[in-house]
């Protein structure tokens, strides 16, 4: 069964910086969509970057620029990289996976497409 345990969240002030940790385990076979969610209080949940199904890295508009998507296929473990933080990205961040279905065209999914999740990491920003 997978398991997804992201990390890494934590109080900062406004063009500070934080490393999101997601450890996956469980994750055999086929190809699988990645992801980084937000969800800040009576907002819905949004992606802020993630992995498609073939393995091409996307990032939301708000985090071009700011926040980089890697992985350390070693330690089976997703990290994305947030600089320049702002208010505005303050929010619980949550990591998700799913398997890949469809092959013959690459694509990704919304959050409510996800099968599996973190337990979240909350992120402030203070101004």
């Amino acid at each position: 069964q997978v398991q997804l345990v992201d990390s890494g969240g934590g109080s900062v002030q406004t063009g500070g910086s934080l490393r999101l940790s997601c450890a996956a385990s469980g994750l055999t076979g086929g190809s699988y969509l990645m992801g980084w969610f937000r969800q800040a209080p009576e907002k819905e949940r949004e992606r802020v970057a993630g992995i498609d199904s073939c393995g091409r890295t996307i990032y939301a508009d708000s985090a071009k620029g700011r926040f980089t998507l890697t992985r350390d296929n070693a330690k089976n473990t997703l990290y994305l990289q947030m600089n320049s933080l702002t208010p505005e990205d303050t929010a619980m961040y949550y990591c998700a996976a799913d398997r890949a279905v469809i092959a013959s065209y690459c694509y990704t999914q919304g959050p409510q497409d996800f099968d599996y999740w973190g337990q979240g990491t909350q992120v402030t920003v203070s101004s």
